[in-house]
């Protein structure tokens, strides 16, 4: 088999699931901490797997420039080089070779680029970018696209989600089918909605074993993300996992889970963490603000992580305050405890059809 996936519960266009990878069981709706590097940062993976974590990202494009998926390959995966022995899902590389704007070009082949690290040249095509995960030992493996900037005119924003499709047709073909693991197919056509589902058809006639809703995220805004996803979902298999790319805000979630997406990745909560900033049931804190300088109280009385049950407000904000690395290491597991947290409150209300009662977070 490929990956499983089984719809347990639904309620309204929600779904509970059950994806099952080589590596484990992940259940639905999931997040996944983002470790692009090969370490989800501040953190060690006892520390993720704490936090709730069953699937974490890593990043094929900073992988095969630092250290290499050669060589994470010859020293037993990128499961074993990392001591995560949980699921895995690499991102294409796509996002972040779009990100190098001038030191890139991209044709039909693929794209070519120099490295930021040292300038060296690379050609990355979608049968690279599928060999390099199968390297790795991706349990998902992500079809290589190219992310459409934002904002872009119509015409552009179609010429690219034709090559991406296109690109999509060469990243199943040279994708390795082996029992647990599985390849996404990425949705992409700007805030157009015709373009969103003539993409979506596109890739349901190829044939993935996910789907994923990308080029989003990137400055369009909460609503148009939204309108944008409820014009794709229907045109998504129903029983096949949907994965909304680079979102989000704890408020995303809750909204995105609520149209019928089942997976997402973002850095907001690591990044959060190391820059003075909590997620709580009342909302976002900053640690840096001197408010704190004499507050006894927990981060988050209901909270359950090392950060809110053994330190205090005061304590976190001297630590930020002194520059002491304990400051991100505790914010960063308590954000991403919020949010498994919270993918677990869904989960519940999915299952007990009230989600519709289900208020995003402030």
């Amino acid at each position: 088999m490929t990956v499983g996936f089984e719809v347990l519960a639904r309620d309204g266009a929600a779904r509970a699931g059950r994806l099952t990878t080589a590596h484990g069981v992940v259940e639905t709706p999931a997040f996944m901490p983002v470790g692009t590097a090969a370490t989800v940062k501040a953190m060690t993976p006892d520390g993720v797997a704490a936090t709730g974590a069953r699937l974490i990202l890593g990043n094929t494009y900073h992988l095969m420039l630092r250290p290499g998926a050669e060589r994470i390959a010859a020293l037993g995966g990128l499961h074993r080089f990392m001591n995560w022995p949980r699921a895995i899902l690499t991102d294409s590389g796509g996002f972040q070779v779009m990100s190098l704007a001038a030191l890139r070009t991209i044709s039909e082949e693929g794209v070519a680029f120099r490295s930021h690290l040292d300038g060296s040249k690379h050609l990355l095509t979608p049968e690279k970018s599928i060999n390099i995960q199968r390297l790795l030992g991706a349990d998902i493996t992500m079809a290589f696209d190219e992310c459409t900037p934002y904002p872009a005119e119509q015409g552009a924003v179609e010429t690219s989600m034709e090559l991406s499709m296109r690109w999509a047709k060469r990243s199943r073909a040279a994708f390795v089918e082996r029992a647990g693991h599985g390849i996404f197919g990425i949705v992409q056509g700007g805030v157009h909605t015709d373009l969103r589902q003539r993409s979506a058809k596109w890739l349901t006639g190829i044939g993935f074993d996910g789907y994923a809703i990308g080029g989003l995220a990137i400055g369009e805004g909460q609503a148009t993300t939204f309108a944008v996803v409820e014009a794709t979902v229907p045109f998504l298999p129903d029983d096949r996992p949907r994965y909304l790319m680079g979102v989000g805000k704890p408020a995303d979630l809750v909204g995105a889970v609520k149209r019928g997406i089942d997976m997402f990745d973002c850095v907001l909560p690591t990044r959060s963490g190391r820059t003075a900033q909590a997620f709580t049931r009342a909302g976002t804190l900053n640690l840096r603000n001197a408010r704190h300088a004499d507050d006894a109280a927990p981060l988050d009385a209901e909270c359950r992580c090392p950060a809110c049950n053994g330190f205090s407000r005061a304590y976190l904000h001297h630590l930020v305050k002194a520059g002491e690395i304990l400051a991100a290491m505790l914010l960063t597991t308590h954000n991403l405890t919020y949010y498994f947290d919270l993918m677990a409150a869904m989960r519940e209300a999915i299952m007990r059809g009230r989600v519709a009662e289900f208020e995003a977070p402030r």
